[in-house]
């Protein structure tokens, strides 16, 4: 439908001039506009957009239907995160954006944030435990992310890698960074980071034996808006058991074995503790990676976990 620039000026109580202005404002979000000289404007498609008016129906009655923030160019969503959340951002606070110019992963890698073509995701969270606990969020956040994908395309297998990481194929499509600010005791807050790469059709070079994007794998378009929203309302269900259910810590921790290739008879090498390889073993109590080695048992409390080659 064709619609003139004199109706849509009278409708918004403005000139034909701001209807342009704003026309061009849209385009450059994205947003495909066609102008026709002599009859008017045409809205052809909208992108798809992390906004909060799209999310936020989709998630009532969760943790996260109050405070989404968005940005259509941010730095990192979880620096906004950390930032808000010492200044006393509410639990269930949000932070989106289209792409991120310093998306951060595990130490001082990168993560690849290319615009409106992946989820790139902050959320405030509040927990009333020690900070030896935090882990069990990080892998709640991972089983999260897998129900979402699931949920959508039931046909790919998306493997937990321990602690932070998802794969497609050995290929990863979806990281994920905790970060912590606390007490010796007590949990101030934590900001769970989670990036997915949902539409990309391509990498670079130097990420294309490594990466991969749901599109990829699934050869269609993925709604970013409806993946999100799925990741959300299954993050607030893992969540919310931690919170309320007494035995929630140990379905996480089955459910991650149950669903990760890696973390049980694989012979692996942990990069950051000194090259330390083993075979693995499960996880603890805690959600910590047990490693049998040469010299015996170990506990892998951090570490990039390599399988060996």
């Amino acid at each position: 439908m064709v619609i003139s620039g004199t109706k849509l000026a009278q409708e918004l109580g403005t000139n034909r001039s701001e209807v342009w202005r704003l026309a061009q404002q849209l385009r450059g979000l994205g947003v495909d506009i066609v102008g026709r000289p002599a009859t008017g404007y045409q809205l052809r498609t909208v992108p798809d957009l992390l906004l909060p008016d799209m999310v936020a129906p989709q998630v009532a009655g969760t943790i996260f239907s109050k405070h989404i923030h968005h940005y259509y160019r941010i730095g990192s969503t979880n620096a906004a995160g950390m930032e808000a959340a010492a200044a006393g951002a509410p639990e269930g606070s949000v932070f989106l954006a289209e792409e991120q110019l310093a998306g951060r992963g595990r130490g001082a890698n990168q993560w690849q944030s290319a615009r409106s073509a992946g989820i790139y995701c902050s959320v405030v969270l509040r927990p009333p435990w020690p900070p030896s606990d935090a882990l069990i969020v990080s892998l709640a956040a991972g089983l999260a992310v897998q129900a979402a994908v699931r949920e959508i395309d039931p046909r790919l297998e998306p493997d937990l890698k321990w602690p932070n990481d998802l794969l497609i194929k050995g290929k990863k499509f979806c990281g994920i960074l905790t970060e912590m600010n606390a007490e010796a005791t007590r949990v101030r807050h934590l900001v769970v980071g989670i990036g997915i790469n949902v539409n990309q059709r391509s990498f670079p070079v130097d990420l294309q034996e490594i990466a991969t994007s749901l599109r990829l794998e699934s050869g269609t378009e993925w709604s970013r808006v409806e993946l999100c929203a799925g990741l959300l309302k299954s993050l607030d269900r893992e969540y919310r058991s931690l919170l309320e259910a007494s035995g929630a810590r140990q379905s996480i921790l089955r459910r991650f074995e149950e669903n990760s290739t890696m973390v049980r008879g694989k012979t692996v090498t942990v990069e950051d503790n000194g090259g330390l390889e083993g075979v693995t073993n499960g996880l603890d109590e805690r959600g910590f990676l047990k490693l049998e080695t040469s010299s015996g048992p170990r506990i892998v409390l951090s570490g990039t976990v390599r399988l060996k080659t």
